[in-house]
């Protein structure tokens, strides 16, 4: 089964058993859901309480419910399965666009090389063509079509 990083689990919180996992991850609200799993060292837990705090996701594992009971947890990664994400048609994770075909409407042909984080709610991808092209995520001129991996975009003048 194939895992998707999610974020790590950077403290706790209280004596409670509250762990809190940073976590960039785009769809938040497919995973963090009382009942799903996580996986920590290829170990399966399940998430008993959830709740978002400042820029932390907050949650309880399994029947945790003692700060000595997490506490070996602190600093490890934390992953979903791919399966379990149940993702809508029109949603892509920012891993599966990467080495995507990118296509632009002067008839240059590049690929996806990475997506990275300018901001916290701005994402930009840098395609390469015979030149690098950086695209925010949100742009009005960008269009994904996931069935055949392709990227359209429609430079403006100066890209």
């Amino acid at each position: 089964m194939n895992k998707i990083y999610i974020g790590k689990i950077v403290g706790t919180h209280g004596i409670k058993g509250e762990v809190k996992i940073l976590s960039n991850f785009q769809y938040k609200n497919k995973v963090f859901i009382i009942g799903n799993k996580l996986l920590i060292d290829n170990q399966e837990y399940i998430i008993k309480s959830y709740r978002h705090h400042k820029k932390f996701e907050m949650v309880t594992l399994n029947d945790y419910n003692n700060i000595n009971d997490v506490l070996y947890l602190i600093q490890k990664d934390v992953y979903i399965y791919k399966n379990e994400l149940e993702l809508e048609s029109n949603e892509i994770l920012d891993s599966e666009l990467i080495c995507f075909k990118v296509i632009n409407n002067r008839g240059e042909n590049g690929i996806i090389k990475e997506i990275f984080l300018a901001s916290p709610n701005n994402k930009i991808m840098r395609i390469m063509f015979s030149h690098e092209v950086l695209i925010p995520m949100n742009s009005p001129y960008l269009k994904i079509n996931k069935d055949k991996q392709e990227v359209y975009i429609n430079l403006i003048e100066g890209m």
